[in-house]
C-alpha cells in the first residue's frame, strides 16, 4: 500500500471513528495513531489534515487534535456570487485599471502556517521557543504589569522612552536621531504597510529588490501599486539597474534589505550604500530600508555596516525594524522612523489604521530591552545561529548540494537548483518525507531566473533536526529526479 492510500484509509477510519466521540473530546496522539495503523508520522498528520480541511476535527499544536463541536447550527448556503463583482469594482473595465488590488496571502502563509509536530520546519521565519528568551520575557510582562499607567492609552506615536531607545539603536555612530524621529508599530510587517500606504499612491509602481521579501511584494499589490524588480548580486541591489529603473518608471520609492537580505542573505557593501542614498535623492525618491536582521547577526560576523538612515542627512530613507524577529512571534513591536513632512504622513496613516499599539505590550518591550538580560540573550542567540547555520550547510554540502558561502547573519540558506526543477514538486516531495521548505518563486516579483528553495534554521529544536531535514531533502531529491552536484 502506497502512502496515499494509507493516508485515506487512516482518515476514513478516523471520520468514522469520530461518530463515537463527544464534542470537543481529544483524539488519540500521534505517537497511538502511527502504532495502530502501523504507518509513518508523516501519514498520521496528512491524514489528521484532511479532517481538519473538512472541518471535522481541529488541530492545536503542543495540545492535541479535537472533535469539532456541533453545537451551533451552521447558517444556510445562500448565494455570494454577488461578491466577485464587488470586490473586483475598483479595477476598472478590464481588470488592470489604476489602483488594482491582488490582495492575497498565499506566499505569506507558506511560513507562517505552522507544520505539524512531526514535520521539521525549515520554513519559518521565528525563531523556535528553545531560542526565545522567555524567562526574560516573563519577567519584562510582570514588570510592566505593575508599572503605574500600564493600562492607561499610551502617546499615539508611541512611549517616549521607548521610541528614544529605538532612535539611539538605530543611530549608533551616525547621525543621531531623536525620539521625534520615531513612530511605534505593532511589528515589522505593519510598518511595512504604513511606510508603504504613506509613501507612494495607489496605482503607482514601486521598486523592490529581486529577489525579495514576499510581504513586501504582498504589502505592495494589495496598497494597489506595482513592484517593480531590481536585481541583486553577491554586493546588494544592483545600483547601476537601480538608477535606470527609478529613470523608466518614475518611481518615488524603492523597498529594499542592505543587511542579510532576505532571500540571499547578501550585505549592501558601503560603496553601493552611498550610491542607493545619491540615486534616490536625485530621483526624488524614498528608501524605505527594512533593517529586519540587525538583531540576528551570527557571533563570526564582523562588524556590522550602519544603517542607511545612519549616514542620511536629507530624509530620503524611512527605516523600520522590529523586536520581533529577534524575541518572539507574539512581541509585535517595530519602529518607523523618518524625518520631515514623511514623519507626519506615517503618523496620520498609523493612526487612521489602528490607533496607537497597546500600552502593555510597549511597556513590555521597554522593560525587556532595557534590562540586561536583553543582551545576554543576544549573545547567546548570535552563537546558536553561528552554529545552526555551520550545521545545515556542512549537512548539505555532505549530500552533495552545491557549495555555498552562507551568510554571517539572518535565520536562513538560499539554495540554488539545478536548472529544470520543478520547486512545487520538491517541495512537496520533501513534506511527504518529514520537512518542510519554502519555494523560491514567490520571493520575485517577476519571472523567477532560476529555482530555488529558501532554508530557515531558526525554527528547529536542535542542530539533530537540521542533519534529518538534510536527509529528508536528499530523498525528496532522488524522489522527483532532482540531480544534485549540478546547479
Amino acid at each position: 500500500m502506497n502512502d496515499r492510500s494509507s493516508e485515506a484509509k487512516v482518515a476514513d477510519d478516523l471520520r468514522s471513528a469520530l461518530k463515537r466521540y463527544s464534542d470537543h473530546e481529544k483524539l488519540p496522539s500521534s505517537r497511538v495513531l502511527v502504532k495502530r495503523y502501523g504507518v509513518s508520522p508523516v501519514t498520521v498528520s496528512r491524514a489528521i489534515a484532511v479532517l481538519v480541511s473538512e472541518g471535522l476535527v481541529v488541530s492545536r499544536p503542543g495540545v492535541g487534535v479535537f472533535k469539532t463541536g456541533t453545537d451551533r447550527t451552521p447558517l444556510p448556503e445562500g448565494d455570494l456570487s454577488w461578491q466577485e463583482v464587488a470586490l473586483s469594482a475598483d479595477a476598472g473595465p478590464a481588470g488592470n485599471g489604476p489602483g488594482a488590488r491582488e490582495v492575497s496571502a498565499a506566499a505569506l502563509l507558506a511560513t507562517l502556517t505552522v507544520p505539524p509536530a512531526d514535520v521539521i520546519d525549515l520554513k519559518g521565519g521565528y525563531l523556535h521557543p528553545s531560542l526565545q528568551p522567555e524567562r526574560a520575557l516573563a519577567a519584562a510582562l510582570a514588570r510592566a504589569g505593575r508599572r503605574p499607567g500600564t493600562w492607561s492609552r499610551p502617546p499615539l506615536e508611541g512611549l517616549t522612552e521607548l521610541r528614544a531607545w529605538f532612535a539611539r539603536d538605530i543611530s549608533g555612530a551616525g547621525h543621531a536621531l531623536s525620539a521625534s524621529d520615531v513612530l511605534i508599530t505593532g511589528g515589522g510587517q505593519n510598518a511595512l504597510t504604513t511606510a508603504l500606504r504613506s509613501l507612494a499612491a495607489s496605482g503607482s509602481p514601486v521598486l523592490v529588490e529581486s529577489p525579495t521579501y514576499p510581504g513586501t511584494l504582498a504589502v505592495a499589490r494589495a496598497a494597489g501599486l506595482r513592484p517593480v524588480p531590481v536585481p541583486v548580486d553577491d554586493e546588494g541591489v544592483r545600483t547601476d539597474l537601480l538608477a535606470d529603473a527609478f529613470q523608466a518608471t518614475g518611481a518615488r520609492v524603492f523597498v529594499c534589505q542592505p543587511l542579510f537580505q532576505n532571500p540571499t542573505g547578501v550585505v549592501l557593501s558601503p560603496p553601493r550604500s552611498r550610491e542607493v542614498l545619491r540615486i534616490a535623492r536625485e530621483a526624488g525618491a524614498f528608501v524605505i530600508e527594512d533593517d529586519f536582521a540587525r538583531r540576528l547577526a551570527h557571533a563570526d560576523c564582523p562588524t556590522l555596516p550602519p544603517p542607511l538612515a545612519a549616514q542620511d542627512t536629507d530624509g530620503v530613507v524611512v527605516h523600520l525594524r522590529s523586536l520581533t524577529k529577534a524575541a518572539s512571534p507574539s512581541l509585535r513591536i517595530g519602529a518607523l522612523t523618518a524625518r520631515g513632512p514623511a514623519m507626519e504622513r506615517l503618523r496620520s496613516v498609523q493612526i487612521v489604521d489602528s490607533f496607537f499599539v497597546p500600552r502593555p505590550l510597549q511597556e513590555t518591550a521597554l522593560e525587556l530591552v532595557v534590562g540586561p538580560a536583553w543582551r545576554t540573550h543576544l549573545r547567546r542567540l548570535a552563537s546558536t545561529l553561528r552554529e545552526r547555520r555551520e550545521a545545515l550547510a556542512s549537512e548539505l554540502r555532505r549530500r552533495g548540494f552545491p557549495g555555498q558561502s552562507p551568510p554571517r547573519g539572518g535565520f536562513h540558506l538560499w539554495l540554488r537548483l539545478p536548472p529544470g526543477t520543478d520547486e512545487a514538486e520538491l517541495v512537496a516531495a520533501t513534506l511527504r518525507a518529514g520537512a518542510a521548505v519554502t519555494a523560491g518563486g514567490a520571493y520575485f516579483a517577476a519571472e523567477s531566473p532560476a529555482p530555488h528553495l529558501r532554508l530557515s534554521f531558526a525554527g528547529t529544536a536542535n542542530t539533530g533536526q537540521l542533519t534529518a531535514a538534510a536527509d529528508c531533502l536528499h530523498r525528496a531529491c532522488a524522489e522527483v529526479g532532482v540531480p544534485i552536484g549540478t546547479g
